[in-house]
């Protein structure tokens, strides 16, 4: 028997907030995953002392989950957030961003931050998604949350990723509206179907646009962000050779049917998206930025402050986020 080629990724997580629930479920699901990816490795941006308490027990450090110290700038006072570790959070994005950038890690996931922390000390931040874009001097990054869905889920004949996508991502919704243009919407819409292909190994994705208005504008009457924005750019995108189509009422582009065949959906506004997709999938949704040149994943809830350091944190999505991240890296691997 010809023994089979072992695939060897090499994955970064940062371990987020220090005070937070990242360094927790960084370390449980980072151990959890290598138990069933033999061809992966780990390493973990974080101080070692914090990290090794967050543990609750030995770190196996036998060879593929290595610690990659980055020490604090001041010491840790769980329940209470120090803006003097803000630039603790940023350098361990930077090295994780690096690593990637260079070839040294096949793609990193992300603990979550506390944005206000940091903004706090000094440093404007509205997210992981935008901080990304920049360092990675990418001109539009989209925001995507996936999650699988059950097979008995609203009658599924099979399990169903559920991907949803953002035209607009950390906006005050009296912005949204501006912040919409037609190039904006048809950009979102080529780098999903573009990621969707090269990332996802989709071969023919089929996308679903929504609206912005109640029942998309009512042909006018509602709001005219669909005649005159969305609409013309979905057109445009069809142009192309894309597979989209609406724009859908937000609150029934999601129905049950679509699920067997759409690829992803796209929102317009944070809440409009994440609002149905965190509710059918709470606790095992992965987030994804699209339009990088590099493979980035992240959990989807926050820092969860009221519950950190007690033992009782679920590390779920983390889990789903390496997973995630190692399929990427390997689809990424078999196209080059």
């Amino acid at each position: 028997m010809i023994p089979q080629t072992v695939t060897h990724v090499n994955l970064v997580a940062t371990t987020g907030e220090p005070i937070g629930v990242g360094p927790e479920v960084s370390v449980a699901a980072a151990q959890q995953f290598l138990i069933e990816q033999p061809s992966a490795a780990i390493t973990l941006l974080g101080d070692a002392d914090l990290l090794k308490l967050a543990s609750q027990g030995p770190i196996d450090l036998s060879g593929r989950l290595k610690i990659q110290s980055v020490p604090l700038s001041a010491p840790v006072i769980q329940g209470v957030l120090n803006p003097q570790n803000a630039q603790y959070v940023i350098n361990t994005l930077n090295e994780a961003i690096d690593g990637c950038l260079s070839g040294r890690f096949d793609a990193m996931v992300t603990a979550p931050i506390q944005k206000s922390v940091i903004n706090l000390a000094g440093t404007p931040f509205t997210g992981h998604t935008e901080y990304l874009a920049g360092r990675c001097k990418a001109q539009h990054v989209v925001m995507m949350l996936c999650a699988t869905l059950p097979k008995s889920f609203f009658n599924l004949k099979e399990p169903r990723d559920l991907r949803v996508a953002l035209a607009t991502t950390h906006l005050p919704l009296q912005a949204v509206s501006a912040a919409l243009t037609q190039e904006l919407v048809l950009e979102t819409i080529q780098i999903v179907q573009h990621d969707l292909r090269t990332k996802f190994s989709i071969s023919s994705p089929v996308i679903r646009v929504a609206g912005l208005n109640p029942h998309a504008g009512e042909s006018g009457y509602l709001g005219r962000e669909e005649i005159d924005v969305i609409g013309p750019a979905i057109e445009s995108a069809q142009r192309l050779g894309i597979d989209a189509s609406g724009p859908y009422p937000g609150d029934t582009m999601f129905d049950p049917a679509s699920l067997e065949s759409v690829d992803a959906f796209i929102a317009m506004y944070h809440d409009q998206g994440l609002a149905p997709f965190k509710f059918v999938t709470f606790g095992s949704g992965v987030n994804v930025t699209l339009g990088l040149p590099i493979i980035r994943t992240s959990v989807d809830h926050g820092t969860a402050l009221d519950i950190a350091g007690k033992g009782i944190a679920e590390s779920g999505s983390m889990l789903e986020a390496l997973r995630l991240a190692y399929q990427l890296a390997i689809n990424q691997k078999e196209k080059s």
